[in-house]
C-alpha cells in the first residue's frame, strides 16, 4: 500500500476543507476531482520543491512548508504556496525540459527518476496552474492511506 495524492483546486481553505465530505467539482472549480484529477503518488513537499529548485532556483532548505488545513484520522489536506503553481504558468518548453532534468538527477527512495516522467509531470502541473490561475483558485492536496 501507500499515500494517495490527488490535487486540486478551491477559493479558499473552508472549501478545501470540505472536500473529502462533498468531492463534488463543481463546487472546487472544475475537474480537479473529477475524472481528469491529479492522482498522484508524489509527496506536495516534493512537489513543491521540484518547482521552486528546478525552475525557481530556490535552495532547497528554503522552500516554504505545506499548511495544514485539515488533519482527520482517515485523510489530511495541505495547502500549497503558490509559489510553487504561479512559476510554471510563464515558462516555456526549455525551462520545462532543463528543470526536468535537474530532477532527475535528484535521488529519491526509489533511485533517479528518468528525466522524460519528470517533463511529463511538470507539463500536467502546467495545465494545472493554468486552471487554477482561471478560477482564481489556490491549490490544495488531499491526502488519504
Amino acid at each position: 500500500m501507500g499515500v494517495t495524492y490527488k490535487y486540486f483546486g478551491a477559493p479558499d481553505g473552508a472549501t478545501a476543507a470540505r472536500v473529502p465530505i462533498s468531492m463534488r467539482p463543481e463546487e472546487l472549480g472544475g475537474d480537479e476531482l473529477g475524472m481528469g484529477g491529479m492522482f498522484t503518488k508524489i509527496k506536495p513537499e516534493t512537489m513543491a520543491a521540484m518547482v521552486l529548485t528546478g525552475i525557481e532556483g530556490v535552495p532547497l532548505h528554503k522552500v516554504p512548508p505545506l499548511e495544514l488545513v485539515v488533519l482527520h484520522p482517515d485523510y489530511a489536506v495541505v495547502k500549497l504556496p503558490m509559489t510553487v503553481v504561479d512559476p510554471l504558468r510563464g515558462i516555456g518548453e526549455e525551462a520545462v525540459g532543463a528543470a526536468a532534468f535537474i530532477w532527475s538527477t535528484v535521488p529519491d527512495r526509489g533511485g533517479p527518476r528518468d528525466a522524460f516522467n519528470v517533463y511529463q509531470l511538470l507539463h500536467e502541473w502546467q495545465d494545472f496552474s493554468h486552471r487554477l490561475y482561471e478560477a482564481g483558485h489556490q491549490p490544495y492536496c488531499l491526502v488519504w492511506p
